[in-house]
């Protein structure tokens, strides 16, 4: 089987769906590659049962009453990490997930799947603090900002609307003398609302062929489970949260260009020498995750996007000229969480409510900048998740066995299990959790790498190291203090310091640096041809700020690179 194609785009998440959509606009045809599931296409009517179709290129495949149908909100049917439907793993369930090997026995939190990583993502959408940008990348701040914008302008980007959470977030960060930020260049610390890719009710949003009085209200209704699968709107297209399974994935399908075959799993990049011997990339191959057959696509151009682990996974396994920086310099935001226990008596003076419900909202919607130290931001989620994230993992064992330093701000330092984690949940929703990103240092000894002792159906495994400098570790208390007197501040009565591990990927960068293992274009410098759209193409941390949004922006400028180059 092979497709009449100008493009292969690997991987329809974050980058990928941003570069094919980009490159079907301007009339090139675009083949999607892509390892996990479509969910809410009929193609796919039962995607996690059966094989299914072949692909799909069609805006009218779409459907919401299957995708509600999959989208059940059930924290272990959607985001258990084995087995549920947002796992790192092929459609079939009955088959275990995709091995990495992680040092020290870490978990990594992505899906697979036709949206990618941005089908659990909190849909928060900051741009890069300048200062982490201007004299340190191989482009300028202000390159990047008419990207911003376009990109911003699509989805679209809004500051998100204040819950009970954020209310009381916003009155300790003022208690502590902190200031309100404005814009979306940021220079200072302060706190703001969080710039949200979440449809608002009578926003005006960008969808093609919308009519509201034919197809329905949509936007957020405020009932959180963002990272559940959000399912909220009268159309998939027009789903409240915009992951790029229903922003940019229609909007590519609308161009006419492009077609998605899920469940393709590439396993090598196909090079050849062009007349003056330079080595090009001229297709892949990849493997139907559900038959195990294998298939050959040639096109003129390759986009890598598969995420910062299985790009230079892919570029190792293919056996692609060595680069002493392919897989190397991985950043991670090294996070943390601070969580505040209010009494109802203080709520119901500072709110005028006797509980804040943490469930409520969207699960990530005020924060607090500091260039140059990374992110303060408010997250709630539904019980079960809330318990295991902010009271399940620490790397100083249990609260119940540590003391707590002189001086400090918290009460308390660890994990909870236990009858005091029963008792701690009692209050859960007079509970405020607020996660630390930490603007953490590009170093060549963290990295991506291949495990020569493994092999799944698709190669050698990827070997994940990461270990933060003296420098991130001063950063991260800093911000762990600021956040405990905020929520003191507000009049927290019991304040716990979860101290989490290295080794929780969530915003896994840099393991492809533009201007290193590619050129300002992103592409590739030693495969012409080869271009990188995802977040490993980063140059570093962006200082702390999620990374989805800048990695979208690239994606736009390096598909206005690929076309004004080869097409």
């Amino acid at each position: 089987m092979e497709y009449d194609v100008d493009v292969i785009v690997i991987g329809a998440g974050g980058g990928g769906a941003v570069a094919a959509k980009e490159l079907g606009e301007k009339g090139i045809r675009v083949l999607v590659l892509e390892a996990g599931p479509w969910y809410g296409n009929e193609k796919w009517p039962r995607p996690n049962a059966e094989h299914g179709g072949e692909s799909s290129s069609s805006i009218e495949d779409l459907n919401l009453p299957l995708l509600k149908e999959n989208f059940t909100d059930l924290e272990n049917d959607m985001n258990d990490l084995v087995s549920g439907k947002f796992r790192w793993g092929p459609a079939d369930r009955s088959i275990g997930p995709w091995t990495r090997s992680v040092a020290n026995g870490g978990t990594v939190w992505q899906s697979a799947g036709v949206g990618g990583t941005t089908l659990i993502y909190t849909a928060n959408c900051p741009r890069a603090y300048p200062v982490a940008v201007n004299n340190i990348w191989p482009i300028p701040y202000n390159e990047l900002i008419p990207y911003y914008e376009k990109v911003e302008e699509a989805l679209p980007v809004i500051d998100s609307r204040p819950t009970a959470k954020e209310n009381l977030f916003y009155y300790g960060a003022k208690q502590a003398n902190w200031n309100e930020l404005t814009g979306k260049d940021i220079t200072r610390p302060g706190y703001r609302p969080q710039p949200n890719a979440i449809l608002l009710r009578s926003e005006e949003a960008n969808i093609p062929d919308y009519d509201m009085e034919r197809d329905g209200e949509y936007g957020c209704t405020f009932r959180g489970h963002c990272i559940n699968g959000c399912h909220i709107g009268p159309k998939v297209q027009a789903v409240a949260k915009r992951s790029t399974f229903a922003s940019y994935i229609p909007w590519a399908l609308y161009s006419g260009n492009v077609q998605v075959r899920p469940n393709a799993f590439v396993t090598q990049i196909l090079t050849e020498p062009d007349s003056e011997n330079v080595l090009r990339a001229v297709g892949v191959i990849y493997k139907d995750t559900w038959t195990g057959e294998v298939f050959e696509q040639r096109a003129d151009v390759v986009v890598m996007a598969g995420g910062s682990i299985e790009t230079p996974r892919l570029w190792l396994n293919s056996g692609l000229p060595q680069n002493a920086w392919v897989g190397r310099g991985l950043v991670n935001h090294w996070m943390d969480s601070v969580t505040g226990i209010f009494d109802r008596e203080v709520l119901m003076e500072v709110l005028g409510s006797p509980d804040i419900s943490p469930f409520v909202g969207q699960n990530g919607a005020a924060r607090f900048d500091y260039p140059g130290l990374g992110v303060i931001q408010t997250m709630g989620f539904s019980p079960g998740l809330y318990s295991s994230v902010f009271y399940g993992m620490s790397d100083k064992g249990f609260a119940e066995w540590n003391e707590v330093s002189p001086g400090e701000l918290w009460d308390m330092e660890g994990a909870v299990v236990g009858a005091r984690l029963k008792e701690i949940m009692m209050d859960y929703k007079r509970t405020l959790s607020l996660l630390i990103f930490t603007d953490d240092e590009v170093n060549q000894r963290n990295g991506v790498s291949l495990d020569y002792k493994v092999r799944d159906a698709y190669g050698y495994i990827p070997k994940i190291v990461y270990y933060p400098s003296d420098k991130d570790r001063i950063k991260r208390d800093r911000l762990a203090t600021i956040s405990a007197n905020i929520l003191k501040k507000a009049g927290a009565r019991t304040i716990l310091r979860s101290n989490w591990p290295a080794n929780l990927y969530i915003h896994i960068q840099s393991t492809m640096r533009m201007g290193i293992v590619t050129d300002t274009d992103c592409e590739a410098r030693q495969v012409k041809r080869l271009f990188i759209a995802d977040n490993s193409v980063l140059y570093n941390s962006l200082g702390g700020p999620n990374p989805t949004l800048t990695t979208q922006a690239l994606a736009v400028r390096t598909s206005e690179k690929i076309k004004d180059k080869y097409f």
